[in-house]
């Protein structure tokens, strides 16, 4: 399978953040009107966001027009940040909504509840097992097969350095809906996975 993420979906599982102050800091010189500081903000984020936006919509071209988007929104609207999430999951909420725009009306769904609701709910089997044991290339190119919920969801959680909490308020769910979900994706990746071990 051809990989049309490039860099940034290989990176899904290499986030890591630790600058909440000084995220919280550039916000405010933003909304201000400070270039650099945008700047500094889309070198801190933009990757992240990219890789996330890229694990639902699977085309590059349009993924980097998303986060165009959402920087753009970013600097209109860094003012109205008050602090009640991380600005990683903040700005990551951001390209959630401007990916659903950009979708509306197309086949592709950002979250599709019914599927997530039909999908069974199973205990340790084989599926687990092959996760266990897979790489971290096999993990990030399976994932990539996976429905976009599944996608979306597995890149929030372990893409993006959110909290499980985060990942609740950018998906607009409880926390114990997201675990749910997450064991669900995580089940579903086992098995394209074992899919794959046994093609081999």
């Amino acid at each position: 399978m051809n990989d049309p993420h490039g860099d940034a979906g290989a990176a899904i599982f290499t986030a890591s953040h630790d600058g909440a102050c000084d995220d919280a800091a550039l916000l405010g010189r933003i909304g201000q009107g400070d270039e650099d500081a945008m700047a500094a903000f889309y070198r801190e984020h933009g990757r992240v966001v990219l890789g996330q936006v890229l694990l639902v919509v699977g085309e590059r071209v349009l993924a980097e027009e998303i986060v165009q988007d959402t920087m753009l929104a970013v600097w209109h609207g860094a003012g109205s940040f008050r602090g009640e999430s991380s600005v990683r999951s903040w700005v990551i909420a951001i390209a959630r909504r401007q990916t659903r725009d950009r979708l509306r009306g197309h086949r592709l769904r950002v979250v599709d509840d019914t599927y997530l609701a039909d999908q069974p709910s199973s205990g340790p089997g084989p599926e687990v097992t092959a996760l266990d044991r897979a790489e971290l290339a096999e993990v990030t190119g399976a994932i990539r097969e996976l429905a976009p919920p599944h996608r979306e969801l597995l890149g929030l959680v372990f893409g993006s350095g959110l909290s499980l909490p985060d990942v609740a308020g950018v998906l607009e769910i409880p926390v114990g809906t997201v675990k749910s979900r997450l064991t669900a994706a995580r089940t579903a990746l086992g098995r394209v996975l074992n899919e794959k071990g046994q093609n081999r």
